[in-house]
């Protein structure tokens, strides 16, 4: 319990308790879970008890409170089965080369309509109390919806207590068990977790499929199964000389169990999820990360020549080590104690301290790590802003793998041209090269199937709409911000959102906000245009022509979406000039970015003016090209109008 003690004190002083650091008005609730669970493997199902402490700290009377029963989706006829049914009905033809791929997530499909009863998935409270008093409550497939006999008055603390029942489902999407990497269990969203209520009210969102959004608090986790089963999952675990497995520390002698179960007793500080894994032939890594913190870092896997090797998985922990300090130097403290990856479920999913991932790619690995961050320190809410989730971390993969490559390319590559090759090949994944995510973007914007990126999560007519805006254009959106403001004003406004916002639920207003005290530029402007529209951006070079001893230059804006302007000029000497326009509604002007190239700022471009035209004091016989936004950093959606050559 002493360990218990210091992680609590070592959370409030570095932002635990977040009513120290809440900006003016803001609230959010607290929660704390004791959780019991037992799981019998031989029937794949699992009991518990929750003794679940909430506290109310909105202005508001509460007079129902909601639950997720997230595993009863994986059943025949569920929203998650119709939805997914359906949308593979609809063909997306974005190519001729793809005129019959359909629209339905492959790793669903329309598995959930085939499961037998021993092979779906349920979650059941049995029953529920309130401050020991039994209230009623209506289970709606994945929403259990409690009508409190007393209602949970402002700034009141309450304690619930939770019976349930689960089974444990046939992997179908991130839970479940027997996987196609045969492990046996993965273990999230398993247990009746409380919903989330916020400054929009209460988020019962069922679940079809996408995002999730949870209460911040604490956990005390006891899972009691089979003894030679080995877990790994978020937290710390409590009793590691009683486990063994890896988690004792070296030298200590391990008590061997008694009977033919372990208990298993996690403790996971402000966290707002709690996930695990289990299986028998679970091979677990550890080592130190070299950061400050000397963070243990913890992989676990199953053998399986056919897919991966045991130098693999060493690989992954070995690069996890390498690039933690340079994840905390771009992005903010790693605050807990330990990462783990563990292998499971059907392909990467983020959960506090901890991802499941089907197999050993580092990108995949560094992606999933990087929802530490976005979304597990910046607990946005993920249905509504899933791109604040998914594309800044998208974003940030690019830059995590893009210093890993070059900074230990030696060490990587026995042969030069190996290395060379790989390095090619990985500047054409990054965000402007030819497979990023402005790439992913374009093909959205051709396919005609573009949505606002305030569409909620599940409600997305299309799933290759949602990835796209999720991925692609959530990662454009901030690659873009640093052609706005300047990529060093950008990285600082995101270690400044980091600060101010972590372990805490911004909105994108707050992001915008902490951007604009940043840079000091309006950014309003940027985010309705970008997030609250499908308007693109294209902006042309319509003419440059002699105007006596200067040069006549008009640029026009073709797309509906105005942008400061970036234009290069090169002489027939090589010497170049960079003409600066910024937009009228930033109401200020970016640094200079390129000191070795002379910057000439211009009137402000009103955003209601198609066209602008202005003289070059340079005679046009000297002029050897003009390229609008030389750095490709603007999502232009037709680049071949971009640059004059002469």
């Amino acid at each position: 319990m002493g360990n218990k003690i210091l992680y609590l004190i070592l959370f409030f002083v570095s932002g635990y308790n977040f009513s120290l650091h809440a900006q003016g008005g803001y609230w959010q609730q607290r929660v704390h879970y004791t959780i019991h669970a037992r799981l019998d493997v031989h029937t794949n199902r699992l009991t518990g008890h929750e003794h679940i402490v909430y506290e109310n700290h909105s202005p508001d009377t509460l007079k129902q409170v909601f639950f997720h029963l997230y595993w009863n989706a994986f059943q025949p006829g569920s929203m998650m089965d119709v939805r997914s049914r359906e949308a593979g009905k609809f063909i997306l033809g974005i190519t001729p080369k793809d005129d019959t791929i359909r629209d339905w997530d492959n790793r669903v499909r329309d598995r959930i309509a085939h499961l037998k009863p021993d092979e779906l998935g349920y979650d059941s409270v049995t029953q529920i109390t309130m401050n020991g008093i039994p209230q009623p409550f209506e289970t709606k497939e994945t929403i259990l919806q409690v009508h409190v006999t007393k209602p949970i008055l402002p700034h009141q603390q309450v304690v619930f207590e939770v019976d349930f029942k689960t089974q444990v489902n046939v992997q179908i999407r991130r839970s479940g068990r027997d996987n196609l990497e045969g492990v046996r269990y993965s273990m999230s969203q398993w247990y009746p977790k409380i919903s989330e209520y916020d400054q929009q009210g209460w988020h019962p969102t069922p679940y079809v499929g996408r995002e999730f959004y949870g209460v911040w608090g604490d956990y005390d986790v006891w899972l009691t199964l089979d003894k030679h089963y080995i877990v790994a999952a978020t937290g710390y675990l409590q009793n590691p000389e009683e486990i063994g497995y890896g988690y004792e520390r070296p030298g200590t002698r391990v008590k061997p169990a008694t009977g033919d179960e372990l208990t298993w007793y996690f403790v996971a500080p402000n966290v707002h999820d709690f996930v695990w894994a289990a299986d028998p032939d679970y091979v677990h890594l550890v080592d130190t990360a070299h950061n400050a913190a000397h963070t243990a870092i913890h992989v676990f896997y199953k053998k399986n020549p056919i897919s991966s090797t045991d130098q693999d998985w060493q690989n992954l922990l070995k690069a996890a080590v390498r690039v933690l300090p340079f994840m905390e130097k771009h992005f903010g403290p790693y605050p807990y104690h330990q990462y783990s990856f563990i292998q499971g479920g059907d392909g990467g999913m983020e959960y506090p301290m901890a991802t499941l991932i089907k197999g050993p790619s580092l990108g995949t690995a560094f992606h999933e790590w990087m929802h530490s961050w976005y979304q597990m320190m910046l607990g946005t809410n993920e249905s509504l802003y899933p791109w604040m989730d998914e594309g800044f971390t998208t974003w940030a993969e690019g830059k995590v793998s893009n210093y890993y490559y070059h900074q230990f390319a030696d060490s990587l590559f026995k042969k030069e041209s190996e290395k060379i090759a790989f390095l090619q090949r990985l500047d054409t994944s990054m965000p402007r090269g030819e497979s990023g995510s402005y790439q992913g973007y374009y093909v959205l914007v051709k396919s005609g199937l573009a949505e606002p990126m305030t569409t909620h999560a599940d409600h997305y007519e299309t799933n290759f709409a949602y990835s796209q805006n999720a991925y692609s254009k959530g990662a454009v959106f901030l690659e873009q911000l640093g052609y706005i403001i300047g990529d060093s004003l950008r990285n600082q406004a995101l270690l400044n959102y980091y600060w101010q916002w972590r372990f805490k639920h911004p909105t994108p207003i707050d992001f915008i906000h902490v951007a604009e005290q940043t840079s000091g530029l309006k950014l309003d402007w940027y985010l309705e245009y970008w997030i609250y529209t499908i308007k693109t951006i294209d902006y042309a070079i319509e003419q440059v022509q002699p105007e006596g001893n200067a040069t006549r230059i008009v640029l026009r804006r073709i797309g509906q979406m105005p942008m400061p302007i970036d234009l290069l000029v090169t002489l027939q000497n090589g010497k170049q000039q960079l003409i600066y326009i910024p937009l009228d509604l930033m109401f200020g002007t970016k640094p200079p970015e390129n000191s070795a190239i002379p910057r000439t700022i211009l009137p402000a471009w009103r955003w209601t003016d198609p066209v602008y035209e202005f003289s070059l004091p340079i005679n046009f016989a000297q002029i050897r090209s003009v390229q609008v936004d030389p750095s490709k950093r603007m999502a232009d959606i037709d680049q071949s109008n971009n640059v004059y050559l002469k």
